[in-house]
């Protein structure tokens, strides 16, 4: 069977500044089980967790970008950020299409994307929420969103 990676597409997901390593870890085992190409941290850093039962980190690539701008001006070629933010810009998930070749970017659950990162998200998406959701659990959603609308 042939593959067309042009027509199935790719995504890859990551946190900037992220609060605490024990979210990264749960985001990185739920990116390897969603089918993510690549996984990342903007600022902080990913250290080894526990809660990375699956190893993600050894089983596909990570990167670190030590500011946004390094981030930003290497993403991939063709590929759309899609900020995850609670804005009253931001499309509602339930009506989003996600692009086929895209990267999500979350922020920290305490202060959320930083404005720059908000300015160059090519889409901004939010969940039907009063009250902000745990970093890993936000990212799990979108890729089950991505997953379910594409496949």
């Amino acid at each position: 069977m042939k593959v067309d990676n042009l027509e199935q597409g790719f995504f890859g997901i990551g946190i900037q500044n992220g609060k605490t390593p024990e979210n990264l870890g749960v985001l990185w085992r739920s990116a390897q089980n969603m089918g993510a190409s690549y996984i990342f941290t903007i600022g902080n850093r990913y250290a080894k967790q526990a809660c990375d039962t699956h190893k993600a980190v050894g089983a596909m690539p990570y990167f670190h970008y030590k500011t946004f701008e390094d981030f930003y001006s290497n993403l991939p070629k063709g590929a759309m950020l899609v900020g995850v933010e609670l804005t009253k810009d931001a499309e509602p998930l339930e009506t989003f299409n996600h692009p086929r070749r895209c990267v999500y970017l979350l922020g920290a659950e305490d202060h959320g994307l930083s404005n720059q990162a908000i300015e160059k998200s090519h889409f901004l998406v939010k969940f039907k929420s009063s009250l902000s959701l745990n970093v890993s659990v936000a990212g799990s959603i979108i890729m089950y969103d991505r997953n379910s609308k594409l496949f």
